[in-house]
């Protein structure tokens, strides 16, 4: 499983069916091979369980750099599912960033960054971009920590409120929805955090703005529904 029998691999998957449906979803078709996220899974776990890894000269990490630089978005998900958390710098975080092109590449590489010492900071800092996919990664960042992180504390996610009351008024498709998406996630994380994220989307639900109100009433109807609130109780 070197990089030229891995790219091989994935050119031999190309699906133009799956291109089209993708673009239709929002998905960016350019250098895309249409390969569904369930065979890049199984193609990973294929690589990190190839023994051969531990004599290479090349590890995961290494693999995951230069299958990034190939631009093909399927091994730019791919490298993201197979590199080393632990390995990840911030200088390549701040690389592969300026790389988003797509919103599901976005959201696949935020399960990676979730898991290094530098998400909070990247929350902070990618908040404040301008680029469309760059702060969407900020807040499919707070939407992943919040939603799997156990060690993250109630205190350490309430200063996420701020950044996303701040960008709630950004009318942009990506983004809006990934605020939202942000906003929902820390009210479904446990009671102490459903009633700060319901008083914060009425707050946001206040400002004089189409998109605030979208993402406040969408928002709302979710973390004060039956079903949340009982899961949560």
């Amino acid at each position: 499983m070197n990089y030229s029998k891995i790219i091989k691999k994935l050119k031999s998957l190309k699906n133009q069916k799956n291109i089209d449906g993708m673009a239709r979803f929002g998905i960016n078709p350019k250098n895309t091979l249409g390969i569904s996220i369930y065979d890049l899974r199984k193609i990973a776990k294929e690589i990190g369980k190839d023994p051969s890894f531990a004599k290479a000269s090349m590890g995961r990490h290494e693999l995951a750099l230069k299958l990034w630089d190939s631009g093909i978005h399927e091994a730019k998900i791919l490298a993201s599912f197979i590199d080393e958390p632990d390995k990840v710098t911030d200088a390549q975080l701040e690389k592969w960033v300026l790389d988003f092109d797509s919103w599901d590449v976005v959201d696949q590489v935020s399960e990676l960054i979730a898991h290094t010492p530098f998400v909070a900071k990247k929350i902070f800092e990618w908040s404040e971009r301008s680029e469309e996919f760059v702060k969407r990664s900020a807040f499919s960042l707070i939407a992943e920590v919040s939603w799997w992180d156990k060690k993250i504390t109630d205190k350490e996610i309430e200063k996420f409120f701020p950044v996303i009351k701040k960008a709630a008024t950004d009318e942009r498709n990506f983004v809006k929805k990934a605020v939202n998406w942000a906003l929902r996630n820390i009210g479904k994380r446990n009671k102490k955090l459903n009633k700060k994220a319901i008083k914060v989307a009425k707050e946001i639900d206040k400002i004089d703005d189409k998109t605030s109100k979208w993402i406040a009433k969408d928002a709302l109807r979710e973390l004060t529904s039956d079903k949340i609130q009982a899961r949560i109780k």
